[in-house]
């Protein structure tokens, strides 16, 4: 199963998506580090190269009958289709969990305070943010809003959601 997470910087998508790979003990793959790496080792990341290499992994892994967290800004409708197209190559399941913070003034609070849990890695300012190009989700995701609760319990939110989505899960490989 490929769990394709998206949002903003912020929103708790990192913490959430780091918490669910490690209840389910899935492989979790983030852009932010793939792209750090790349960086580190002197490539010039400006587009779609860290995103690449993790639809390939994903890849890899999902044949292997693993599951897989996918934890990436996944702004536009492109990467959104080829994190799908990764599933059906590997022909496994997949659902697309958007994180929002609906509450502008703890989002703010949240990327204003941050503090980088990669070394060297450059963390976006709130004007990165609002500025940042994200298009509509097509079909609609599983939204989970994490605005005044706790990583545990948008955790249970995230978890009840998915206990609703079994039998659609099967459909969303054709």
């Amino acid at each position: 199963m490929l769990y394709i997470f998206g949002g903003l910087p912020g929103v708790g998508k990192s913490t959430l998506a780091r918490r669910f790979a490690r209840d389910l003990q899935a492989m979790h793959l983030r852009i932010d580090t793939i792209e750090h790496v790349l960086r580190e080792a002197g490539y010039a990341v400006i587009g779609p190269e860290g995103y690449t290499v993790a639809y390939k992994v994903a890849v890899d892994n999902l044949q292997l009958g693993l599951n897989v967290v996918a934890d990436s800004v996944n702004p536009l409708r492109l990467t959104r289709a080829a994190w799908r197209a990764a599933a059906r190559q590997a022909a496994a399941p997949f659902v697309e969990i958007q994180v929002i913070c609906s509450d502008v003034d703890e989002h703010r609070g949240r990327v204003e305070s941050r503090v980088a849990d990669i070394p060297g890695f450059t963390l976006p300012t709130w004007n990165d943010v609002i500025q940042r190009e994200v298009e509509a989700w097509e079909p609609a995701p599983l939204v989970i809003d994490t605005a005044g609760k706790t990583p545990e319990q948008s955790g249970a939110d995230l978890r009840r959601a998915l206990d609703g989505l079994d039998w659609l899960l099967a459909f969303r490989l054709s």
